[in-house]
């Protein structure tokens, strides 16, 4: 299995902090990176976003339908997103999962998943961590790290 987490891209400050919308500059960063995940699903994706708007714009990206998942919005545990998407026994497969969210959660997440431990990792705005469940193991491989400064 295929799995994408995507931190949303560049947003604007204010409150209420759900309804912050993506800047220009995040929107561009928005229609970069999401034709690369686009490019790189296998078969029929699911695709979930943060209920913040700004994961919603970033998602959109993509170009394919995704669903809300309330569980992905800001200050979700890693733990809890992690047993919510199953992700904690991958499956085999070649199945894709896009998550779109935020910051601490996705790289606390990416932690857990690679190292079993769940740490801090840096995951910058609009980047998207590739990761690929190993059949053999409950840890996952890091495909590729890419943002829109990568293009």
């Amino acid at each position: 299995m295929n799995l994408f987490l995507w931190r949303h891209a560049e947003a604007e400050d204010g409150q209420p902090d759900l309804s912050r919308a993506l800047t220009e500059h995040g929107r561009g960063q928005a229609a970069q990176v999401g034709p690369w995940i686009r490019r790189r699903v296998e078969g029929s994706a699911d695709i979930v976003a943060s209920p913040a708007r700004r994961a919603r714009q970033t998602a959109d990206g993509i170009g394919l339908p995704y669903r809300i998942e309330e569980r992905l919005a800001p200050g979700a545990l890693a733990n809890d997103i992690a047993v919510a998407l199953e992700l904690l026994v991958p499956s085999p497969g070649d199945g894709s999962l896009v998550a779109v969210g935020h910051q601490p959660w996705i790289g606390e997440l990416v932690s857990l998943l690679v190292t079993g431990r769940s740490a801090a990792f840096s995951v910058r705005k609009a980047q998207v961590w590739w990761l690929r469940s190993r059949s053999n193991s409950a840890l996952w491989t890091v495909r590729a790290v890419v943002d829109a400064e990568t293009f």
